[in-house]
């Protein structure tokens, strides 16, 4: 994983609640290679029954092309447990998630893959929606390091965030890596433990 700390980019408005895994990813995609998977992203929202794209779709839309941060409604990624909602918007160039709540597996997967979920209030949310409606094409500012977000209207709110998930995305690493990084202190333990004969 890459090392986050700031952002400035298109963001792009989903006005849906509770916009699920399947929907993110549907189930019929996920035997896929992950570069096929991101054909399917969002598939069923974005086109109609003729496999048409839909027009009031805002990914469809051309000013909200590159968009790296998506700001959505209550409990997005909620639903059954799969990481591929997470790759399949990273893949597409997503890097940070603005919402009032995700679903709580969604969330914790996005750390996962060096991504940034962020609460902020719903009304505050939703202003930056509306800021975004009104200005296709705007960007949003994100600061890892002070924890803030500057939206199109240049109001700034702060956004609360696991410390050690903090320092995972500023250094790039997951859990696992940053677990190794302690492989020699783990191998003295080790040792010490053998020498001095505990048991679990």
């Amino acid at each position: 994983m890459a090392p986050f700390t700031r952002l400035s980019a298109v963001a792009v408005p989903l006005d849906l609640a509770n916009v699920d895994t399947d929907q993110i990813i549907p189930a019929r995609y996920l035997g896929r290679t992950r570069a096929e998977q991101v054909e399917g992203m969002f598939h069923d929202l974005a086109l109609d029954a003729q496999g048409r794209p839909r027009a009031d779709f805002p990914l469809n839309q051309p000013a909200f092309a590159g968009a790296r941060i998506l700001v959505a409604d209550r409990n997005f990624g909620c639903g059954s447990s799969r990481e591929n909602a997470v790759t399949v918007m990273v893949d597409r160039g997503f890097q940070v998630f603005i919402a009032p709540s995700f679903g709580d597996i969604f969330f914790n997967n996005c750390f996962q893959n060096g991504v940034l979920p962020i609460r902020l209030p719903a009304e505050r949310v939703e202003a930056l929606r509306a800021a975004l409606r009104a200005a296709p094409g705007a960007t949003i500012d994100v600061d890892l390091p002070s924890q803030t977000v500057r939206g199109p209207d240049g109001g700034v709110d702060g956004f609360d965030i696991d410390p050690f998930r903090k320092d995972c995305l500023l250094q790039g690493v997951d859990e696992i890596a940053m677990t190794l990084g302690h492989e020699a202190e783990i191998a003295a333990f080790e040792a010490r433990r053998e020498r001095d004969g505990w048991t679990a």
